[in-house]
């Protein structure tokens, strides 16, 4: 069964996770994220401790919100969003003199308390193509605007094209991206780091911001 914007397979339940559900579900996203983010182009080398304190934010920030999507009472796919406000040093060079509202910042960073920051979403491979992508961006958009913010941003990791464990065939998901509103933020670039699967250390890497307005 195949889904769209606005339509997610009947047997998906896609809803927010607050409160005792939430905190019941960290373990599982946590579980998830190690497995999702293990694939390129992350290739996330996760730690379970990790991702239980990462994902405590979301239990403790009110502006927060965390949505999971169970199939049979298994949670298969989760994505997170915040205010970007929390994010400030996180994103304080990437966004440093950039325009997101096209009034001049020089070397300032923009307000930040307008933009929504669509953290994450992971997804097990075989429910893709049921609309929970979609659903996922949706909930996020709408918890965004209910905050007061017009402007939603994501980041996208940056790999080179020749890179050893880019899989054959593989496609970014930019058509989606685009589909959706988005569209990169030119010369914002955010730096994180994390161990790869192939590599004994963290490493530093590249993240493209993508931006759209929310109507």
């Amino acid at each position: 069964m195949t889904g769209k914007a606005g339509e997610v397979a009947v047997d998906i339940d896609v809803r927010p996770l607050r409160g005792v559900a939430l905190e019941v579900a960290l373990d599982d996203v946590a579980r998830l994220r190690i497995e999702v983010f293990r694939a390129y182009p992350y290739l996330y080398d996760g730690d379970a401790e990790y991702e239980r304190r990462y994902l405590q934010a979301y239990k403790d920030s009110p502006d927060a919100i965390l949505i999971g999507a169970y199939h049979n009472g298994h949670l298969v796919g989760a994505a997170t969003g915040t205010p970007m406000e929390d994010h400030a040093d996180d994103f304080a060079a990437a966004l440093a003199g950039q325009s997101l509202d096209g009034q001049e910042t020089g070397s300032q960073a923009p307000d930040l308390t307008h933009i929504f920051y669509c953290a994450e979403s992971v997804l097990l491979p075989q429910y893709r193509g049921r609309g929970i992508g979609h659903a996922f961006f949706d909930a996020r958009e709408n918890h965004a605007r209910a905050l007061g913010c017009d402007v939603s941003v994501f980041c996208s990791v940056l790999r080179p094209a020749d890179h050893p464990l880019r899989p054959q065939g593989y496609s970014p998901l930019d058509g989606f991206w685009r589909g959706r509103g988005y569209a990169p933020l030119a010369g914002a670039i955010a730096h994180f780091a994390w161990k790869d699967t192939d590599q004994p250390d963290e490493t530093d890497h590249d993240l493209q911001l993508w931006m759209r307005r929310l109507g």
